[in-house]
């Protein structure tokens, strides 16, 4: 340049050697990010239905991803992604890594449990960085991305750190991005106010319906079931010995339960002798709703009792509160052969908890039992004051012969 020129005399670097800095601070930026592999996710590449099947969890994930977009853009307060396993949390918590690293941002990304791991090692005398630098670093880095934040089986020690950690950056309003599997239900409250964000310092956003694998794998109907229970194939004649009135009934359940089928509203509740089709109509409403792409969750009700005690297990690949959810708001219930559980005080406590959030709800659910109102009066008197609620719950008492055990005879 000229003398005179404004950078006469200045050491301003070529085109060339702006571009090498800008990469070479990217590269630093990825390296310091801890994402290796995991470098090729963004927002562009991101499918908008996510990775699960059913439309609502589809549309969540949709706007979830909005949300992360946004705030990827301008990293502001806190963003808690929950959801069920498989369900996207992590995949838009990378995004949003990645998407800081591209304005050159500084985000570090790291698993909670890896996290704990890497405290752990810091102690050695070996370790090529100390423990207080590591956890000076998680506490202050701008943008902190903890992904599957558990205490499931933590020991105290481990969840002191991710508390200090979590109450740091919550006291100081360091942007941070927080994935957790399940609800925040099942977190310790001290954690769990951080992050609900009840003074507008979080953002939670749900990718799907609680709905794990395993969850849905216990309230799953069998294929056989579904192919052998339908409304094509229910007998209203209910077989050679049924009289009139006991056909009439068997007729009227069936119509009750396709309309209900077509358009689920209140609760039904199937009432009569073993093997009268209560099951069978059960079932087929409940196969009908899930061609409609609709969630069910089926349950013979002593398997689901035994399901939720399991829970309480170490060893339990779900959680309690992740199956407890799902019964609890599953768009459509059915628990079949209410009354035949053992009668003890917790079972008794675990089904009235669940009738009750059901029943204030309103959400549609199918019950099938072989015992009277007087019956559930006299054994289950709680359960039977909510089943008896004639704006929510139509009785369909099918009046009919045991039909299993005409086909074997015949």
């Amino acid at each position: 340049v000229h003398i005179g020129h404004p950078e006469f005399g200045q050491a301003v670097p070529c085109t060339c050697q702006e571009t090498q800095d800008a990469n070479t601070r990217a590269a630093a930026l990825r390296r310091y990010s801890n994402l290796g592999a995991l470098s090729r996710i963004s927002f562009s590449t991101t499918d908008l239905e996510g990775p699960l099947s059913d439309a609502s969890s589809r549309q969540m994930f949709s706007e979830g991803v909005a949300v992360a977009a946004r705030f990827a853009e301008d990293p502001q307060a806190w963003l808690v992604l929950t959801g069920p396993s498989g369900s996207g949390k992590t995949h838009l918590a990378v995004a949003i890594a990645n998407r800081c690293i591209e304005r050159n941002q500084t985000a570090f990304f790291i698993v909670a449990a890896d996290l704990l791991d890497h405290l752990r090692a810091a102690y050695s005398p070996d370790s090529p960085v100390s423990y207080d630098e590591l956890f000076e670093q998680v506490r202050n880095v701008p943008v902190l991305i903890l992904d599957d934040l558990s205490l499931a089986n933590a020991t105290p020690w481990a969840q002191e750190k991710l508390f200090q950690v979590i109450n740091h950056r919550y006291n100081n309003a360091l942007p941070t991005v927080v994935t957790v599997r399940g609800p925040l239900q099942r977190l310790d409250d001290a954690l769990r106010t951080r992050l609900e964000g009840a003074d507008g310092t979080a953002t939670v956003v749900q990718l799907g319906n609680f709905n794990s694998r395993l969850v849905m794998g216990i309230g799953e109907i069998r294929t056989e079931m579904l192919q052998r229970m339908t409304f094509e194939n229910f007998d209203t004649t209910g077989g050679a010995n049924a009289s009139p009135a006991e056909q009439e009934s068997l007729d009227r359940a069936m119509h009750t339960a396709q309309t209900f089928a077509a358009e689920p509203e209140g609760w039904l509740l199937f009432n009569g002798p073993r093997g009268s089709g209560k099951t069978h109509l059960a079932v087929a409403i409940a196969g009908e709703q899930l061609r409609r792409g609709s969630q069910v969750f089926f349950a013979f009700v002593p398997t689901l009792l035994d399901h939720l005690r399991a829970t309480f297990s170490p060893d339990s690949p779900v959680g309690y509160d992740e199956l407890f959810e799902q019964i609890n708001s599953v768009p459509l219930l059915v628990l079949d052969d209410l009354g035949a559980e053992s009668s003890t005080a917790w079972a008794e406590e675990k089904l009235y908890q669940i009738i009750v959030h059901r029943h204030e709800a309103r959400l549609p659910t199918v019950i099938t039992t072989v015992s009277t109102i007087d019956e559930l009066e006299d054994t289950k008197s709680r359960i039977a004051s909510r089943l008896v609620d004639g704006m929510v719950v139509d009785w369909l008492p099918i009046a009919a012969p045991n039909y299993r055990d005409q086909r074997r005879r015949g």
